[in-house]
């Protein structure tokens, strides 16, 4: 006997291939829906597939048929999409939409939308909950049109029970912008040294795509409007994910600690950052009874081959376009040794 019917929106990606795999596992009946209609090797064949663009008038509606009793969507962006999903909200029993953590502001007004700015980068509370202060909804950028999102499934209310994951540093197979590159790509390429600002020190929390299925799961099984945090259960030091993955790859490199900030490119990573950034992850223990399926040390090795085996021989800006799209070359090897050598 099922659970039911679930449906996937963006099951291709990243975390929908995850979300898809448990959800099949807890003997649910899964369609996943994404632009391609493509299919993941770990997938049962008796999950269906379906091409869908949800921008397509009709296309979602004319997706659901006559409808699911939980609908999972991974790509939700903004209030039309959540005004898409409640004016279909009498097809779906419930929904469980992934967000983000980019929504919080500290008591300055500081977010991610403010990093750039001089002294812009945010200091929340740590480990930071979700009844904590968020950015204003709007259209302009990623962190507003995300909490536009959420307040648009919230207002729902029973009409459409909503469980909202804001989910951290995602990671793990299948993403366009892996930060874990940064370490990979040097001891691939022989760099026997790497220079890490902020002393090492920064933390942004990450979530493994497996914790956050498992998340997925569980709401599933237990429809409520509730906003949840999504990361996993450590949030390690910036100095410790390249040990980490140093060990993993079997190589030793010199780590040099700077006191401050990165000079231009040099000691930047995609997790530095001056203050750390911590999800507080009790809410969704005595909501759902999450308990994390993976820790972060324990997904490296699948991550570290998928990186290696996807990058090859080309270029990593081409292999991966989500990391390439900030316009950072985050392998300045040139600009590292002139830092070096004028440090002494």
């Amino acid at each position: 006997m099922t659970k039911g019917n679930a449906f996937v929106l963006g099951g291709s990606g990243q975390v929908g291939r995850a979300a898809v795999r448990a959800l099949v596992a807890d003997g649910w009946e899964v369609t996943a829906a994404s632009r391609g209609g493509a299919r993941d090797e770990r997938w049962p064949d008796e999950v269906r597939t379906v091409r869908l663009d949800r921008t397509e008038e009709g296309a979602l509606a004319a997706g659901l048929g006559d409808g699911c009793d939980v609908l999972v969507d991974i790509v939700a962006y903004d209030g039309g999409h959540g005004r898409q999903l409640t004016g279909l909200a009498d097809r779906i029993g419930s929904a469980v939409v992934v967000s983000s953590g980019a929504v919080y502001e500290d008591e300055e007004g500081r977010s991610f939308d403010t990093q750039d700015r001089p002294d812009g980068f945010p200091a929340f509370p740590l480990p930071t909950p979700e009844d904590w202060r968020t950015v204003a909804p709007g259209d302009t950028t990623y962190s507003t049109r995300k909490i536009a999102l959420e307040q648009e499934l919230l207002a729902a209310g029973d009409a459409l029970p909503t469980t909202l994951l804001r989910a951290g540093a995602i990671h793990g197979r299948f993403s366009p912008g892996p930060r874990e590159l940064w370490f990979v790509k040097r001891a691939l390429d022989g760099r026997p040294v790497r220079v890490l600002a902020y002393g090492g020190a920064s933390r942004f929390h990450p979530a493994h795509v497996d914790n956050l299925a498992e998340l997925v799961r569980l709401a599933a099984s237990k429809p409520g409007s509730r906003v949840l945090n999504g990361a996993d259960p450590e949030a390690p030091t910036v100095a410790e994910i390249g040990a980490a993955i140093d060990a993993v790859m079997g190589v030793t490199s010199e780590t040099v600690l700077m006191d401050g900030a990165p000079d231009g490119t040099v000691g930047s990573t995609p997790w530095t950052a001056p203050n750390p950034v911590v999800y507080d992850m009790t809410a969704a223990e005595r909501e759902l009874g999450y308990r994390p399926v993976v820790s972060y040390a324990e997904t490296l090795p699948e991550t570290v081959a998928w990186l290696t085996e996807h990058l090859g021989d080309r270029d990593w800006r081409e292999a991966f376009t989500g990391l390439a799209k900030y316009g950072v070359d985050f392998f300045d090897y040139a600009a590292e040794d002139a830092w070096l050598k004028a440090r002494g």
